[in-house]
């Protein structure tokens, strides 16, 4: 049994809370001791929509039970993992293979997101309604990494999926757009003589993928939003009644094309670090609720793949164990928003999007998934090392505020040596 003394609620109420059995059997007022919560905040638990955990047949940048380490110490206790694994994860067996590996780390719950075409290569669908049905219940694919560019697969896709409520997450990059971009097409591109990467490629694939979904009537997810016309794009959708949702990353937040210049590949990253202005944008649209959540897309390389010439370099950047913190100084410092939309942004709408039933409440009766922030305490990045890999772009910076406790299914999976009890 687990009991959290006066912890404050994302409404701003103070709650003493009865964790027993897996789940959450009392709140208000509990005489009984337990661990001190005072001046810390109570979330449900954070969900990431967009992680790479690269096993099977990456192992030497990341497994599923290393990957769910470095969750749990960010505050997540579910995690949706990407099919670009070799094999592919694109049928039934590959996936509960992932879903299973979950299992056994118990640290938080993987759900796995399956291929939408096989092996990745965009001709001809993958096994959706197998993968849909099988033990690990997948209800979101995605070919992130490679686009699905042709229209009338994607299509099919959609058609697919809303056969049984799913969704399809779209990586929006025009292949053809982008043959050899190595970041953001513009003044910093030229000047340091890299391939430009135009924010019409994304842009373009969004439009076309929304008049898709209304043509379909079926659900469409935007992976890692990256510029100010594709906020535009999902605002006019949204405004149409198209189902579309759209995710933005931590590093597309904070991070510009500025620290291109450095050539230091670990700001590398598919889709590229955009503009300032760019931005404003996003956080624009995560505030008003065009951008709907935070996707880490979580990318660990080796130091094999990162460590080499910026041309050679693999794109990618880890995400996880830093997203919290990030998120916290771009809304709640700033004063952008309050910790509702924090909530809403990590927790509540990811988890409604991956149809996670047991995860995005705070509620007797409700399985106790809860992570518990310190808005006050200082991090230093060099801290957050539960990856296999080290390419985080934040290295050398500090945050305020972290993860102080996370609970998956009535346990603590993560627990911060600064333990009160009271």
């Amino acid at each position: 049994m687990i009991i959290l003394k006066n912890l404050t609620l994302s409404d701003g109420s103070i709650n003493d809370i009865r964790i027993d059995g897996g789940q959450i059997v009392e709140m208000g007022r509990i005489s009984d001791s337990g661990t001190d919560c005072t001046d810390l905040i109570g979330l449900s638990g954070f969900v990431d929509p967009h992680t790479h955990l690269r096993e099977p047949g990456f192992e030497a940048s990341e497994t599923v039970l290393s990957g769910t380490r470095a969750a749990s110490a960010g505050g997540y206790s579910a995690i949706c993992a990407m099919a670009n694994t070799d094999p592919v994860a694109d049928d039934s067996n590959l996936v509960e293979r992932v879903y299973d590996l979950g299992v056994e780390a118990g640290l938080c719950f993987v759900q796995p997101i399956g291929a939408v075409t096989k092996g990745l290569k965009g001709l001809e669908l993958s096994s959706i309604a197998d993968m849909s049905t099988s033990r690990a219940k997948v209800t979101m694919f995605s070919d992130d990494g490679m686009c699905v560019h042709d229209e009338n697969l994607m299509r099919q896709a959609l058609l697919e999926v809303k056969k049984f409520g799913g969704v399809v997450a779209q990586h929006a990059q025009d292949p053809k757009m982008t043959v050899g971009a190595q970041m953001n097409q513009g003044a910093v591109a030229t000047e340091l003589g890299l391939t430009g990467w135009p924010a019409i490629a994304e842009e373009q694939i969004i439009a076309r993928d929304a008049q898709l979904a209304q043509e379909t009537g079926s659900r469409l997810h935007i992976c890692h939003l990256t510029t100010a016309g594709g906020v535009e794009v999902v605002r006019w959708a949204k405004s149409k009644g198209i189902q579309i949702t759209a995710e933005v990353t931590p590093h597309h937040l904070l991070l510009t094309e500025e620290l291109v210049r450095t050539y230091d590949p670990v700001y590398k990253v598919n889709p590229p670090l955009r503009t300032a202005d760019d931005n404003t944008a996003l956080l624009a649209g995560l505030v008003d609720g065009t951008i709907d959540m935070l996707g880490t897309d979580h990318a660990p390389h080796s130091g094999e793949k990162k460590d080499c010439e910026w041309e050679n370099a693999a794109f990618g950047m880890l995400g996880l164990e830093s997203a919290a913190s990030i998120l916290h100084q771009v809304l709640i410092q700033s004063g952008a928003g309050d910790w509702k939309l924090f909530e809403e942004i990590i927790s509540k709408r990811p988890a409604k999007l991956a149809s996670l039933d047991n995860h995005g409440f705070i509620k007797v009766g409700a399985q106790a998934n809860i992570t518990v922030f310190n808005p006050h305490e200082r991090i230093a990045v060099t801290e957050m090392n539960q990856s296999k890999s080290n390419n985080s772009p934040y290295l050398g910076l500090e945050f305020i505020g972290r993860v102080q406790h996370t609970i998956y299914q009535g346990q603590f999976s993560m627990m911060n040596q600064s333990v009160r009890e009271h």
